[in-house]
């Protein structure tokens, strides 16, 4: 099971804020972004390197630079809150988009909008997304973007219950799931617990 829960107290306190009531849309944004920049070490340790000549103000000397773009695909809208935290260390990375909806009588994923970045074929993606509750729209996500024809894939999310982690990684074996939390359970309406509630309404401001 190819699922990693980024332990760090920096992480769970943050989290932790995040998950309270009364935090406001601004606060829960900041918090947001500053557990996805944290985040990025972990997600990224494994990335290959090509080593390149460079010259220091002393000599001459072997570097060493990622051997592929990153490319960012946030799942709208929630998933935009993720990105700036992520792009403050990876600046050069590219963004793609994809929009999904479900349908709240068959619960069956939509896709309503699809925009990749040039060469996204030969590039790292990082699908982002706050909540992996049952899994739906993160395997809808993936999919899209193996269509793409991308072959390095990885899901970082906030918070990820069991049914979504399975459900995921039984569909893409090949892709790699990490969150700041294994939460308990899913309720009976499909929200995780304890959980942060809706991330976009909370992201945006919106009911």
């Amino acid at each position: 099971m190819a699922f990693t829960e980024i332990k760090h107290p920096l992480i769970i306190d943050k989290l932790s804020r995040m998950r309270r009531i009364e935090t406001s849309s601004k606060d829960f944004r900041e918090n947001l972004n500053e557990i996805a920049q944290l985040m990025v070490y972990e997600t990224f340790r494994d990335l290959e390197l090509t080593p390149i000549e460079i010259e220091t103000p002393m000599t001459k000397t072997i570097g060493y630079t990622i051997d592929k773009p990153i490319v960012l695909v946030p799942i709208l809208r929630a998933g935009i809150g993720m990105l700036d935290g992520i792009q403050k260390l990876i600046p050069t990375s590219r963004v793609a988009h994809i929009g999904l909806y479900r349908d709240e009588e068959t619960l069956e994923i939509h896709q309503y909008f699809a925009k990749k970045t040039e060469s996204i074929a030969e590039s790292y993606v990082i699908i982002v997304d706050p909540m992996l509750a049952t899994g739906g729209s993160a395997i809808k996500a993936i999919d899209i973007v193996k269509e793409w024809g991308v072959k390095h894939i990885k899901f970082v999310c906030l918070v990820a219950v069991e049914p979504g982690i399975t459900n995921v990684l039984t569909k893409h074996p090949d892709v790699e799931i990490y969150a700041a939390s294994k939460d308990e359970k899913l309720n009976e309406n499909g929200y995780i617990i304890p959980g942060l509630g809706d991330a976009g309404d909370r992201i945006f401001g919106t009911k």
